[in-house]
């Protein structure tokens, strides 16, 4: 029996956050981007003075540039400054690795707070930027089994010179090869993902992909220090890797471990659709 009296509909699932949840995070994150700055450029790392430099220049920028946008209430440019801000802190967390990796987290979770909605790509712009997104994986995949030969070179290799030339060439290929191909595929994933009907967060094997993406910086950032110390350590021909040396093994091992867990996600796309796809969601057509 209906009494007439009106009823407040309560908070659907999965309803958006409020807009000044949304305001306190972009408060928050500017706050973190000055302090970030201030650690970066004071930390002792010496060994890419040019990513500690411009890291403590991008954080001050991006601690204004979220400030400005904020305030005026511009969610399309904080939305791209968040995403782009995802990849290039992977990049700064090299010259210092606490502060990026937390905001990267940070970002991560900002964007999926603002609940992004992409205008879908034209089908030779899906094409190209799917293209590059595979072909930059792929590369990341032989990348990451050429590292792990490396490791296994280097940590049992008899002779100095075998052993000291695996460390040196990782140390070459993180800097010149892995670290762009992680940016590259980090961000090409972004496109495609946001760009087509699969979305960031609206199925779990995408999500999970992404997850992973995320996780495989800060295993990237162990392994270059570890790096960095058994070229150091194996300069000497006296010196051995020891465990050290086994240790960089396992962990180049969970590193191409977890890439193959994501073409894995990627060829059967497997847990179905998350909570978020109900709320105005493309849903994927049999002409997409």
């Amino acid at each position: 029996m209906s009494t007439g009296m009106p009823v407040k509909a309560g908070p659907a699932a999965g309803a958006a956050p409020s807009r000044d949840v949304r305001r306190s995070a972009q408060a928050a994150f500017a706050v973190f981007c000055v302090v970030a700055a201030v650690l970066v450029h004071t930390s002792d790392e010496t060994s890419y003075p040019v990513i500690k430099a411009c890291g403590a220049a991008g954080y001050a920028v991006a601690a204004v540039a979220v400030g400005i946008a904020a305030r005026a209430g511009a969610r399309r440019p904080l939305i791209a400054l968040h995403l782009a801000c995802v990849p290039a802190q992977f990049v700064v967390s090299f010259g210092d690795g606490v502060a990026p990796l937390a905001g990267m987290a940070a970002s991560a979770v900002i964007v999926a707070l603002m609940r992004p909605r992409f205008p879908p790509l034209k089908r030779r712009a899906r094409r190209v930027w799917l293209s590059l997104h595979v072909g930059v994986s792929v590369g990341w995949l032989g990348l990451s089994a050429g590292m792990t030969t490396l490791a296994v070179a280097g940590a049992t290799a008899d002779g100095h010179a075998v052993r000291h030339g695996a460390y040196e060439l990782m140390h070459v290929f993180d800097l010149a090869i892995v670290i762009p191909s992680v940016v590259m595929a980090i961000a090409t994933g972004l496109v495609v993902s946001l760009g087509t009907q699969w979305g960031l967060l609206r199925h779990w094997w995408v999500l999970l992909k992404f997850v992973i993406a995320l996780v495989i910086p800060v295993i990237a950032m162990i392994e270059s220090g570890w790096i960095e110390e058994l070229r150091t350590r194996t300069a000497d021909p006296a010196g051995d890797p020891g465990g050290l040396g086994l240790a960089l093994v396992l962990c180049m091992v969970l590193y191409a471990a977890l890439l193959w867990v994501a073409v894995v996600l990627s060829v059967f796309k497997p847990g179905g659709k998350t909570r978020w796809a109900a709320r105005g969601g493309r849903s994927p057509g049999p002409g997409r």
